[in-house]
């Protein structure tokens, strides 16, 4: 009986992939989901199993956890809860009703929090998710897995969620931890760190970091800083937190002997599982990341040949065919010559982008996208480009280029440029004596002028109209200013006379003023007539 609820165990705590193996070495069918599975698996229990199908359940169980079982002498130790301190339903599912726990019961189904009520375990028995993997980060190196990734899971059904895990390190560990540390000015950092990652709970391909809802870190009692909020795009949106790698190294306790642990509290979300891993990395510079891209080596320059034949393949099917594509020698992210010519393998351009620089700016901020054609261009799918290698080698002094169908190409110059560099030799610059002269000569030339708007039906021309001399504008100005003295004086008269037979004065100081005007105006009239008579 013991036995039988032993296997029963067993089978409950197998996934989808280990139910399908078991059920196929069987002889049973094998598909369905997984509650579909379980219950096929049970009634093969039931029904009285081979010792053979009895030890592949053990085997499949020892696969899925190898490194610990938790028997009853363990359970019996202080501070290991009993069924009444398991989680809902767990209880009846570990001990099937019985007064006895089961022999075996694995010790992920307890829950982080009950795995941190045993510290004579190791650290590595938490609840582990083999298929979960987390991408690769170009800039660390990761030396160790101080908890693989696990899954985010609490004890209540609340919205709230929270989690405890623990780690501890071993002496190699926290040598390398405590080597690596550098103090410059006011800040200590570490190039071995402690790195905490948060993903999807995903399967199907490398996760890419992504925080929890609401998430907040303590690690030994210490909140944990996380990567601030990025502004809203749109108006109402909640600010979102990047999800970045986080440093835990500066909380950790560099001790073999204290355990650390980690309080991950969250938002939960329907239809969404979250992972977590702590890892042991070393970062790494821009420097190493580059030379390692060389140390890869140059793609074959034939290769770019074929691909530039390929596009310039004329499509019987068109009407419209490229005969030539001009690529440019400049990198587009910092404008400047290429010195590494590199693009991503997943990228159907020819355009390159410098290495170097594109390595840099990921280092501050790591995006990994490509410049040109905003798709991702990741590390590891860089390639050095060993055509541009060569054109740039031997093309210096150009900034443009020009492939043809055949795979050559040729370098693109202003016309000025080739003005001035076809047109010197044996030390004298004839480009610009001919210029000079072709300019004297265009002076030389005559240029006749046909006027359209003339009747073309009129057999006698006109003449053109003839100079006029300067004293014709002399008098044109004289006569404009006699005009206005005679207009001065009209409007001075009227005033002169306005109090005329009163006590008041004879005439206002407008008048007055107005009247003298008139005076001068009365002896430069003849004066200016003699003049203009004279010319």
């Amino acid at each position: 009986m013991a036995e039988s609820a032993e296997l029963k165990q067993m089978v409950m705590s197998l996934r989808v992939s280990e139910l399908q193996v078991l059920l196929g070495y069987a002889g049973r069918n094998k598909h369905g989901r997984k509650h579909e599975l379980l219950t096929k698996a049970l009634h093969l229990l039931k029904a009285g199993c081979s010792p053979a199908v009895q030890m592949k359940i053990k085997e499949l169980y020892r696969r899925r956890f190898p490194t610990k079982m938790v028997s009853p002498v363990d359970l019996a130790l202080p501070g290991v809860h009993t069924a009444a301190g398991l989680p809902a339903g767990l209880a009846q599912l570990g001990f099937d009703g019985h007064s006895s726990p089961s022999p075996l019961l694995p010790v992920s189904l307890l829950g982080p929090k009950h795995e941190l009520s045993l510290p004579h375990l190791p650290s590595a028995l938490h609840p582990v998710h083999p298929d979960v993997k987390l991408q690769r980060l170009p800039f660390y190196d990761m030396l160790d897995e101080l908890i693989k990734p696990t899954s985010l899971a609490s004890d209540n059904s609340q919205r709230f969620q929270e989690a405890c895990y623990a780690f501890a390190l071993t002496p190699q560990q926290v040598q390398q931890i405590s080597s690596s540390m550098d103090i410059s000015g006011t800040k200590c950092d570490f190039a071995v760190q402690v790195q905490l990652r948060f993903c999807l709970s995903e399967t199907s391909c490398p996760q890419e970091d992504h925080f929890p809802p609401n998430l907040c870190v303590k690690v030994n009692g210490k909140p944990c800083n996380l990567p601030g909020y990025l502004p809203p795009t749109k108006n109402g949106v909640e600010p979102k937190r990047p999800s970045r790698p986080i440093n835990i190294t500066s909380l950790v306790r560099l001790s073999t002997t204290v355990p650390n642990t980690i309080v991950v509290s969250w938002t939960s979300e329907i239809g969404r599982s979250f992972s977590m891993a702590v890892y042991l990395v070393r970062q790494q510079s821009s420097a190493v990341l580059l030379q390692r891209l060389r140390a890869k080596g140059i793609r074959n320059p034939d290769h770019s040949r074929a691909l530039i034949k390929e596009k310039l393949t004329a499509d019987p099917e068109s009407e419209i065919a490229t005969t030539s594509l001009r690529v440019s020698l400049l990198c587009p992210l910092g404008k400047m010559r290429l010195t590494i010519p590199c693009r991503s393998v997943t990228c159907s351009h020819l355009q390159c982008f410098d290495a170097t620089l594109y390595i840099q700016m990921n280092e501050k901020k790591p995006t990994w996208v490509c410049p040109v054609c905003d798709k991702k261009a990741p590390y590891e799918h860089l390639i050095i480009d060993g055509l541009f290698m060569e054109i740039l080698s031997s093309c210096s002094d150009c900034d443009e280029i020009q492939f043809k169908e055949d795979g050559n190409w040729c370098p693109m110059r202003s016309k000025k440029e080739v003005q001035e560099v076809s047109a010197s030799y044996n030390g004298v610059d004839t480009g610009r004596i001919f210029t000079s002269q072709k300019r004297s000569n265009d002076n030389k030339k005559k240029v006749d002028v046909i006027d359209l708007t003339l009747d073309s039906s009129s057999e006698e021309e006109d003449e053109p109209p003839m100079k006029r001399p300067l004293v014709f504008f002399v008098v044109q100005y004289y006569m404009g200013y006699i005009a206005f003295m005679k207009q001065l004086l009209v409007m001075s008269l009227p005033l002169f006379f306005k109090n005329r037979g009163s006590d008041r004065p004879l005439a206002t100081a407008r008048g007055r003023s107005h009247c003298a005007n008139a005076a001068v105006a009365l002896v430069l009239v003849p004066n200016c007539i003699g003049s203009i008579d004279n010319r």
